[in-house]
């Protein structure tokens, strides 16, 4: 009778042991519920890219239940700065935004996010210093190592387009745009230059960053001007999701130039299947916007340090785009 009892206090004592245990590590639903943020889908509502990052934020907020409130900034560096200036004066639990405007310009409004208590983290363009900074307190970075990620599409395009020293090839990209997003157009250029070709570079003006057929004109103009060009590289997924548009106008011919260009959408996905659109690097955005609102949440419910997770992986080519371009027609990819 006692070895009896004894066995039974100790599977009572195990039993509850394992039952506090079970609970202590029971999966909550909603588990951030009550948790406020801003967050930066980066260009107007709708937009291609921005709206794969606004169904990451939308699927986290689901998810996992924050109340967020969602600021479009129509690829203005400027104006995302005074939207999160706004976002900061409503104070916010965290902000989740792209790092745009550069480090000199939004170095100030990171420290003011944590003297007030916000998490400030950063997507798709990179705010290294501060991270460095603020790394131990939830500041991290989902996207691309832009600069790095330039010079391998401009390597990777070069390599496949068969380009000699001496090839023109067409850059329109972003490089006077400040900080790290500016370095991945610098990076195309490195990655031409370095094979010897000749770079003719165009600046994307503010009316073609806000609506790529306003730059059509000045893609036509290009090419006439330089019928020699091999290849093109399109910095900017808008662009390059209008890359058929863009061909058509100049009476261009699938294959008759290389085009490469950055992020997946519905018409790159075409555009790929048309023999257009030869070769593109995948941001899988909506991953920079889901995972930012993870990170914010698991800073502010658990202590937990902001995380580094480089999205751009992959090209797509016309050997895989079948794969990918369901999820593209559905925005996830």
């Amino acid at each position: 009778m006692p070895m009896f009892t004894t066995r039974g206090a100790g599977v009572a004592v195990v039993a509850c042991l394992a039952a506090s245990s079970a609970h202590a590590t029971d999966p909550t639903p909603k588990w951030c519920q009550g948790v406020k943020i801003a967050a930066f889908p980066g260009g107007p509502q709708g937009a291609v890219f921005a709206n794969n990052v606004y169904n990451g934020f939308k699927q986290a907020e689901l998810d996992l239940g924050p109340g967020v409130t969602y600021y479009f900034s129509d690829w203005d560096p400027n104006k995302m700065l005074t939207q999160i200036q706004q976002a900061l004066a409503t104070k916010v639990d965290g902000i989740a935004t792209y790092g745009f405007g550069g480090e000199p310009a939004t170095a100030p409004l990171v420290d003011q996010a944590y003297a007030q208590g916000t998490i400030f983290t950063s997507l798709n363009t990179a705010l290294p210093e501060s991270e460095k900074k603020y790394g131990s307190k939830g500041f991290g970075y989902v996207g691309a190592p832009n600069y790095s990620a330039g010079f391998s599409l401009g390597a990777e395009a070069a390599k496949r387009a068969g380009l000699k020293a001496g090839d023109s090839v067409f850059v329109w990209g972003l490089k006077g745009q400040g900080g790290d997003r500016g370095q991945r157009t610098v990076g195309v250029i490195d990655a031409f230059e370095k094979a010897g070709a000749k770079v003719i570079y165009q600046e994307i003006d503010t009316a073609t960053n806000a609506d790529p057929n306003a730059g059509t004109a000045t893609f036509v103009g290009v090419m006439k001007a330089n019928p020699d060009i091999k290849i093109v590289v399109t910095d900017h997924g808008a662009l390059t999701s209008n890359v058929g548009v863009f061909a058509r106008a100049a009476s261009l011919k699938p294959g008759q130039v290389y085009f490469a260009g950055f992020d997946m959408s519905p018409n790159t996905a075409k555009a790929v299947k048309e023999g257009y659109q030869n070769l593109v690097i995948d941001q899988q955005p909506f991953l920079q916007g889901y995972l930012p609102i993870l990170n914010i949440c698991l800073t502010k419910k658990f202590g937990f340090a902001g995380f580094d997770v480089n999205t751009a992986g992959a090209f797509v080519d016309e050997k895989n785009v079948d794969a990918v371009a369901p999820l593209a027609a559905k925005e996830i990819r």
